[in-house]
């Protein structure tokens, strides 16, 4: 089994190393110039062109580039990296560190400043302006810890806006010569959109850098813009100035309805937090670590996991099976003594007589007639075959039984956890848990277990039939018995805790190699290969310290068992010369003898192995233990909520945990049923958090959220997400199909789903369409647009979408508002959003400020307002 691990191991391992490298560019030049002579690009592995005959030159300066969802403008930026491959052309690409923005901000576990530093040495004036040129300063003046306030996993304390600021932050504060920046305005209000520009853009931080910025908001940088790039269908062009004017102006009268139309965002310098309002000294939680021993409820919840009438079964095998072992070993000593040669020691030996003489007088001599003898001995073989095959067969549908319930419940109770706990649960520390802990539980458990049964049974009869025997061979067993007992109780406590630790120290070896992974393409630009390397090989050096300790404690218990177990037979065997017992007694003893020291070792040993393995089990029980979300039993009507009932917050504060300040604070407002609404405001003012509220994800510390005349708090959450679609920024797709993400429970036919696929996507796409995990294989604006076709295609009474159309140019998001509100007429929406065509057809509007409201009514009554300001 060990070489066949490792041989598939090998296997995999050839396989990897054997996938071709990343090209690094080669070239002498020492400018910041960017060259593309007739190039074409693909995506690496494969040979679908993705970009085809570039011609392009981005010299120092900003040079902007545009075009619509999905025509390549990411990939543009994963080519000047070399994350293509380069099939066709010649290109001048920078063989240097790339200051690089991903469209989705990939941040680390730790603080801002450090998420910022990137590793590079802190210069306090280059920070400070850099900080303020990405206006992160009102951000950072709201955390308790400013700068230095952790963000949790990937960012999750932050809000869309922020996260992107940050990265852009990073990607500025380096010394790089070349900046590349995948839309980071595109969560952003138009208000701090605008400032970046112009406290950026404009500022000193650029000064001969060479910049590209991808951003469908081309009406705030063009007239800064050395170079306007757009990209159509894989293919770029140069726009002329003429056509870059045109175009500013066109943007510009667009930009002048959105400030006149009353949705201005304010400029307010006060920020709340998105998703949290402060964010906690340590923001993850350290993993809990039992100690001592497994306790017995791990041990009970298990057996009741496989059934108590399964283990009643395999126990009463067991015994069954252990006793016709003693009875085939009774059986050859009989025979053996039944031989015609037995007599001449009938008078050397004492006569030790027991229950199981009499099973075989009736039987004829052997040297007479031995056909009687070994029907009896293939009788109890097949009787020992048997219940064998049968104990095991018991045995393994226990593991099975054992194993899917414990998995059940545990994913039912992660499902239903409370959303804090994601917030401040690592992801690699529960996948450890679902993966590595669940797989022991499936198999490895078995076998230690297994064996704990069957040697506890086979040293109680063992003992049983020395103490019958002979007297002193059992005092001198039931003292084997305590050395061996004196041995392993060193051992346990110190093997116990080493499995913990090795357990534990393999989380951060997973979310590290998950980090790794997600930010991949940043880290090659960063050219930080080197500190993450070193940081993966600490991660798993402190891995193996704790295995490597593990397994030298179980070569010290090896070595003092197996030293006892030779002691312990040769001075059995010393004791049964000198009992003067007959030769098939004394055979019989000697056997039981040798059957009890294996069998002391064995039960010592393997125990210690199942309580080491029992730590997973311990492990998964803990997630058992998790707070679920709470949920009213208020069941609503069939038809509800309808497109008449409103939705009310009364008085609502809302906090993300007890010791954190609030991130809604006395909200009241109310939306009327089948309008839609506008939730407006700066850029962590708390938009998104209003929007996880209606979601029921978060209780409100105070207050009340009505939908109709019913309170959320009272109503079955999963029956309330049933009448609620919510489409998020950066939306959660599936591996499969398209037909699978746009209509994951199968409610609709295929009919309708390629009606809406070709209304929100477009005709070129097909219900088979392949979609990688996350949605790899799509642009963001794509897998927007895959989240909108899924609201569409539900039309759910209540649907929020929250910037749902951050990603998509602005004519794409034009036409997909106006299929929004053409296919969702009839329910009640809220949008969150910045830009004018995700609100200019709302009826309602509500302006969040630090988590306040602080305007809200018709668009009428604001235009008005805000024409007076």
């Amino acid at each position: 089994m060990v070489w066949l691990d490792a041989s598939v191991a090998m296997g995999r391992l050839e396989k990897f190393m054997q996938e071709p490298d990343k090209d690094e560019p080669v070239t002498d030049d020492t400018s910041a110039t960017i060259e593309f002579h007739d190039t074409t690009l693909a995506w690496p592995g494969s040979n679908i062109v993705v970009l085809r005959h570039l011609n392009l030159c981005f010299q120092p300066g900003l040079n902007v580039v545009c075009g619509r969802v999905g025509c390549g403008k990411t990939a543009l930026l994963e080519g000047i990296l070399g994350e293509l491959d380069q099939t066709a052309g010649h290109s001048v690409l920078p063989n240097e560190m790339v200051g690089y923005c991903a469209q989705a901000p990939w941040l680390q576990n730790m603080s801002i400043r450090d998420n910022i530093l990137f590793n590079f040495p802190y210069d306090p004036v280059r920070y400070r302006q850099v900080i303020d040129a990405c206006a992160l300063t009102p951000d950072l003046a709201t955390f308790k810890h400013g700068d230095l306030s952790a963000i949790g996993e990937n960012g999750i304390g932050l809000s869309g806006g922020q996260k992107a600021r940050v990265a852009l932050a990073r990607a500025v504060y380096s010394n790089a010569r070349v900046l590349l920046l995948d839309d980071p305005l595109a969560p952003l209000d138009h208000n701090t959109a605008e400032s970046i520009i112009r406290k950026l853009f404009c500022g000193p931080l650029m000064q001969d850098r060479t910049v590209v910025l991808v951003t469908h908001r081309v009406d705030l940088c063009t007239h800064l813009a050395d170079q306007v790039v757009e990209i159509i269908d894989g293919e770029a062009r140069v726009l002329e100035s003429s056509e870059i004017e045109r175009e500013a102006e066109i943007l510009a009268r667009e930009q002048g309805k959105e400030n006149t139309a009353g949705v201005e965002e304010g400029s307010h310098v006060a920020s709340g937090e998105d998703t949290n309002a402060a964010v906690p000294d340590k923001f993850i939680e350290d993993e809990h670590r039992a100690s001592g021993g497994v306790v017995a409820r791990v041990y009970w919840t298990y057996i009741k996991a496989g059934k108590l009438r399964w283990w009643t079964v395999v126990l009463a095998l067991f015994v069954l099976w252990r006793l016709v072992l003693l009875l085939n070993q009774w059986f050859l000593k009989a025979w053996g003594e039944a031989y015609s040669e037995a007599e001449a020691f009938k008078n050397l030996a004492i006569s030790v007589t027991g229950p199981g003489d009499d099973l075989f007088k009736n039987l004829p001599r052997p040297d007479d007639d031995v056909r009687p003898w070994l029907m009896w001995y293939l009788v109890i073989g097949i009787a020992d075959t048997a219940l064998f095959t049968l104990s095991q067969c018991g045995f393994l549908i226990i593991m099975f039984v054992a194993a899917r319930d414990l998995f059940s419940r545990v994913l039912q109770k992660v499902c239903r956890a409370n959303f804090r706990f994601y917030d401040v649960t690592p992801v690699g520390r529960l996948m450890n848990r679902l993966t590595s802990d669940i797989g022991m539980i499936d198999g490895g458990i078995a076998y230690p277990l297994q064996l704990v049964a069957l040697n506890i049974l086979s040293w109680g009869s063992c003992m049983l039939v020395i103490a019958l025997a002979t007297p002193i061979f059992f005092a001198f067993a039931m003292a084997m018995t305590v050395f061996f007992l004196l041995i392993f109780k060193r051992y346990l406590p110190t093997s116990q805790s080493l499995r913990r630790l090795e357990m534990a120290s393999l989380s951060p070896l997973m979310s590290n190699f998950g980090i790794l992974v997600d930010g991949l393409a940043t880290i090659r630009a960063f050219k930080a290969q080197p500190h993450f390397q070193s940081r993966n090989i600490e991660v798993t050096d402190t891995f193996q310290k704790m295995d490597h300790f593990y397994w030298s404690v179980q070569a010290w218990l090896q070595y003092r068992f197996d030293a006892l177990s030779a002691i312990s037979t040769f001075s059995l065997t010393a004791l049964a010369l000198y009992q003067g017992l007959s030769p098939g007694m004394t055979a019989f003893v000697l056997t039981t003898a040798a059957q009890f020291v294996t069998a002391t070792h064995s039960l010592c040993r393997m125990y210690g192995q199942l309580q080491m393995d029992f730590v997973s089990v311990e492990r998964v029980v803990e997630l058992l233990d998790l707070d679920e979300e709470p949920s009213g039993d208020v069941r609503p009507p069939a038809v509800w909520p309808a497109n008449t009932d409103s939705i009310t917050f009364n008085h609502v504060t809302l906090k993300y945990a007890p010791h954190l300040d609030p991130s809604l604070s006395d909200v009241s407002f109310s939306i009327p049923g089948g309008s839609t609404c506008a939730i407006l405001g700066r850029t962590g003012s708390g938009k998104s958090t209003l929007a996880l509220a209606l979601l029921a994800t978060m209780r409100p510390e105070s207050g009340s959220i009505i939908v109709g005349d019913i309170d959320l708090a009272k109503l079955d959450v999963h029956a309330w997400r049933q009448r609620i679609s919510f489409v998020a920024q950066d939306p959660v797709l599936f591996p499969g199909t398209l037909r699978k993400n746009i209509d994951p429970l199968q409610e609709h036919s295929d009919e309708e789903c390629l009606a809406v696929l070709h209304r929100v996507l477009g005709e070129e796409w097909t219900l088979e369409s392949a979609v990688d995990a996350g949605g790899k294989n799509l642009s963001q604006g794509q897998r927007q647009l895959v989240g909108i076709g899924r609201a569409v295609l539900r039309r759910s009474p209540v649907v929020v979408l929250d910037e749902a159309t951050a990603s998509i140019d602005m004519k794409t998001a034009a036409a997909i508002y106006d299929v929004l509100h053409e296919e969702l007429r009839h329910s009640t929406v809220i949008t969150i959003a910045h830009r004018l065509e995700a609100v200019k057809d709302a009826d309602y509007f509500v302006r969040l400020d630090a988590g306040r409201v602080v305007e809200a009514g018709p668009i009428e009554v604001s235009g008005e307002s805000a024409a007076a300001s």
